[in-house]
């Protein structure tokens, strides 16, 4: 697979959380506001690119019985820097994701990109697919609580983007909003598959008239014996 593949096929075809819905905890329990999302998509990201790179430079070291819990050994010290760096230097941040940050540890996405990709595969290529479904993850969760916090509140990022007779929808904010407006942008990121298909079937259909126009020099195609 092409390193431009790699890099891309977390954002849209892959996409962690739309498509695979992979690592629902997070991006369920944070997704209130935008900031809060955006805060746990970087960390998540970082911790992703980091285990992907450590897992392919000591895949040949680990024998085949240990890996799962050297990788998840790996996965949790890298967990542990983050979540001292954020306390040290984003302290509000860390306070208001408080136990989602140590919960990265078992984040399906981390340990399936460890084992399915980084384990089999170049350091700079793990280190590529981590910040494809890494920046796809953020991507994903920050669209939905951007999505949440407006509906919910009438910001984004916190600033007001409404007027003062904005009336909230209190159900995005609450835990069944989440799962409503996840469902949304699924279904939306479906449809614009679908439009994409049928847009290339279309496209391929002229060509392949115009071909046959070409081949045929305008004429229709002379009956076979047999089948008048």
């Amino acid at each position: 697979m092409k390193l431009s593949q790699v890099l891309t096929q977390g954002l849209w075809k892959e996409n962690p959380v739309l498509r695979m819905t992979l690592g629902m905890c997070p991006v369920l329990g944070v997704s209130t506001s935008g900031s809060d999302a955006f805060g746990m998509g970087v960390a998540t990201l970082s911790v992703l690119v980091a285990s992907n790179l450590v897992v392919s430079l000591v895949k040949d070291f680990i024998p085949a019985q240990v890996r799962i819990p050297a990788y998840i050994l790996v996965i949790a010290t890298l967990v542990t820097a983050v979540d001292m760096s954020m306390a040290a230097w984003f302290f509000e941040l860390h306070k208001t994701l408080g136990l989602f940050i140590p919960l990265i540890v078992v984040n399906c996405i981390i340990l399936g990109r460890a084992e399915g990709f980084a384990a089999k595969n170049s350091v700079f290529s793990s280190i590529i697919d981590g910040l494809g479904m890494g920046v796809g993850f953020t991507l994903a969760i920050t669209t939905l609580g951007c999505c949440r916090e407006l509906l919910g509140n009438g910001s984004i990022f916190g600033l007001s983007l409404v007027g003062a007779d904005f009336k909230p929808m209190l159900l995005m904010v609450l835990p069944p909003g989440a799962f409503l407006m996840l469902g949304f942008l699924a279904a939306g990121m479906r449809r614009v598959d679908m439009t994409l298909e049928a847009r290339s079937r279309a496209a391929a259909e002229v060509r392949r008239k115009r071909a046959l126009d070409l081949a045929t020099g305008g004429a229709p195609l002379p009956v076979p014996p047999g089948f008048e």
